[in-house]
């Protein structure tokens, strides 16, 4: 009954008509949560309701991740064909569609000071996006393996990668660099957070242990012993002193400095994947989450009996400004925005503020997304708070309570799991949305930091104006930088227009501005997008040689290419007649001036030496005798079609032997299974 008493189970519902495929957990309230599934679609949910708040539509394949901003009020949804949507909750409308991966999504994270936003994919590349002007700022590139997750760091000026080749990289936005590698891990990385304000790393992965590193020496600080199960999530205390790692069934605190794990809970959650700390006026309760199937269960564990030091873990207040240094001698996170403007925008004529986005203005299938409220009145206790409130709403909250039977000790409890108590007010037009401006999003400065941070020279001094508030470290619309980066120096140049004539400018002026100087690619794109809808039609009808045949006769070597990186991964498709096809194919692809065109090439070779030599070896030594035999003597013409077609390239391999690097490793390699065929 111990156990009871401090953690329950708090629903399980159906959360989509497919399968779920992740979830995330809002982190500044604990209170609401967004999950995405096989039926394409991403939900929202108020934690412990059981009716979906709203529905946002528009991905054309199941989605992968998902992950709330920092106010809770915007989300961003990634899925299987690597393009990722973000959505505005409180206007409930669609911001963005940003495209450029190339594989499924697996983790996503939004910058704490402005709109951008980083991805990370199976295509085992991290993206830097910026959400107003639907660019890539950045790739970085390094990872060997699919990326498990990615987080921002506190002052934003970092970013921390995951994957499942067991290395932790760490990367500076500012300088666009790989600052270093962490990679004492054994099993894929599952999980990494920074400490709220200490130079100081967590991580979790699968070789069943949690490491902490210092990231003023970038070495390791300590590491748990081996535990019985994978570590899937993490999450520090809000005030840092300890860490909650949730693995399958258990939830445990731990220490560092040196490592000690203060306390174990038994939850019964199975394969938790996400947890946050949800805080009231009462107390305050870590959330846990998880999937399986359609369905959707959540867990409540209640601070106060947890213990942190034979102490129990009370809810403190965290410092508006963390000082420079730590109780621990280690560096402390500066979360003051930095500045904004680089020395020669500093020096530039002012530009004009550009105008707020609207979905309009995005060309492609952003007007096919919508957001459907499905539960107003939830919808308006979440939201339309913040209209009123001088501070966060989340401090009107009502904790979530026990069933009464998981409580033996005679205080009351009742079986109510209430989110918000506030007066409920209209449901808002969907022609006219407005989207206040919170006082819950500034972040106050301490008097310390003035003194320790030199003012830039392009604010005024603190004593200009006492009165005049901070600023507010939020999502701008006007601002190019982040963290020191200038925005422009990734961006092709605009030509600079008036609010004016922007607002006179039609939509078609605009697509066409868009669209200028790039009319060859766009066609080419096109054309190739149009012949992937033919192939990917006859393929799903079952089609796979009439398909494949069809993309020979379009003579288009792009869309070869593509169906061929597919067959390789689906070699219980091959056949002989497949095989005698792609062998026509293999002399343009190998001698081609692409490497990745030359890699597809050996690559569809090596599959067809491995799995079919011996098959046209056999045949070639024995043709059919006397008699009719009609199956034998079709196989028979396929094996000295396919060993023809491999004599003459045999010719070209032998020639590219001598290509320095990894390609000429693989021509060699190939070179040595076609001596198989003698």
């Amino acid at each position: 009954m111990a156990e009871s008493k401090r953690a329950w189970k708090l629903q399980e519902f159906v959360a989509h008509a497919g399968n779920v495929n992740c979830l995330a957990v809002g982190h500044k309230s604990g209170r609401v949560m967004v999950t995405g599934g096989e039926d394409k679609k991403v939900n929202m949910w108020a934690i412990g309701k059981p009716n979906c708040i709203m529905s946002l539509s528009g991905h054309t394949s199941p989605v992968e991740a998902v992950r709330f901003g920092n106010a809770e009020e915007m989300v961003v949804a990634g899925s299987f064909s690597g393009a990722l949507k973000i959505w505005d909750l409180e206007a409930a409308k669609i911001v963005r569609t940003l495209t450029g991966h190339i594989s499924s999504i697996r983790s996503l994270d939004f910058h704490p000071y402005g709109d951008f936003v980083a991805s990370g994919s199976i295509d085992t590349n991290i993206k830097l996006w910026d959400v107003r002007r639907k660019g890539c700022l950045f790739t970085y590139k390094g990872h060997r393996q699919p990326i498990n997750c990615l987080r921002f760091s506190p002052d934003g000026r970092w970013v921390v990668s995951a994957g499942e080749d067991s290395v932790i990289k760490l990367w500076d936005l500012t300088a666009g660099k790989l600052l270093t590698e962490l990679t004492q891990h054994t099993g894929p990385v599952n999980c990494v957070e920074f400490h709220p304000n200490e130079f100081l790393l967590a991580s979790g992965s699968s070789d069943r242990s949690v490491k902490f590193w210092d990231l003023e020496r970038f070495s390791m600080v300590s590491t748990s012993d081996g535990e019985s199960n994978v570590i899937k999530t993490i999450q520090f205390h809000p005030d840092g002193t300890c860490l909650y790692a949730g693995s399958h069934d258990v939830l445990k605190v731990y220490g560092w400095e040196p490592t000690r794990c203060f306390d174990s809970i038994a939850m019964g959650w199975g394969k938790v994947a996400d947890i946050a700390i949800a805080h009231s006026v009462k107390q305050s309760q870590l959330i846990g989450a998880t999937f399986n199937s359609t369905n959707v269960s959540t867990f409540v564990v209640d601070l106060q009996f947890c213990t942190f030091d034979n102490v129990p873990v009370v809810d403190t207040p965290t410092p508006a400004s963390p000082p420079i240094s730590s109780s621990s001698g280690r560096k402390s996170f500066v979360m003051e925005r930095p500045p904004t403007r680089s020395s020669n925008q500093r020096n530039a004529p002012k530009e004009e503020p550009e105008e707020p986005h609207t979905p309009a203005e995005d060309p492609g299938d952003d007007d096919l997304s919508t957001a459907d409220i499905t539960d107003p009145s939830d919808y308006n206790e979440i939201f339309h708070p913040r209209q009123r409130l001088s501070h966060s709403p989340v401090r009107d909250m009502e904790p979530f309570k026990a069933p009464p039977t998981a409580v033996d000790d005679g205080n009351t409890r009742n079986n109510e799991f209430n989110v918000v108590h506030v007066n409920k007010q209209p449901v808002p037009s969907a022609n006219k949305v407005t989207k206040p401006v919170t006082a819950s999003r500034e972040r106050p400065v301490s008097k310390d930091q003035n003194q320790a941070e030199p003012v830039p020279r392009a604010q005024p001094p603190p004593s200009a104006d006492r009165n005049k508030p901070p600023p507010t470290p939020v999502q701008s619309k006007g601002e190019p930088d982040i963290g020191g980066i200038d925005v422009n120096a990734f961006l092709p140049k605009q030509r600079q227009v008036s609010a004016e004539q922007q607002k006179a400018g039609s939509e078609n002026e605009t697509i066409a501005s868009i669209h200028k100087g790039h009319d060859s690619m766009i066609a080419v794109m096109s054309n190739r997008h149009k012949n992937l809808q033919i192939i990917r039609a006859l393929w799903s009808q079952g089609n796979i040689k009439t398909a494949l045949d069809s993309a020979v006769n379009m003579g288009d070597q792009s869309v070869i290419v593509d169906l061929f990186n597919i067959l390789i991964q689906k070699a219980s498709l091959w056949n002989l007649d497949i095989c005698a096809t792609v062998l026509l194919q293999i002399p343009g692809l190998i001698e081609s001036k692409y490497d990745t065109y030359i890699q597809t090439g050996c690559g569809s070779l090596r599959l067809i030496l491995k799995n079919f030599s011996s098959v046209i070896k056999s045949n070639m030594l024995a043709p059919p005798g006397l008699g009719v035999d009609i199956s034998r003597e079709d196989r028979y013409r396929k094996c000295k079609q396919c060993y023809s077609q491999l004599m003459d390239i045999r010719a070209i391999v032998s020639t590219k032997q001598q290509v320095s690097g990894k390609l000429g490793n693989t021509f060699r390699e190939l070179h040595l299974l076609m001596n198989m065929l003698e």
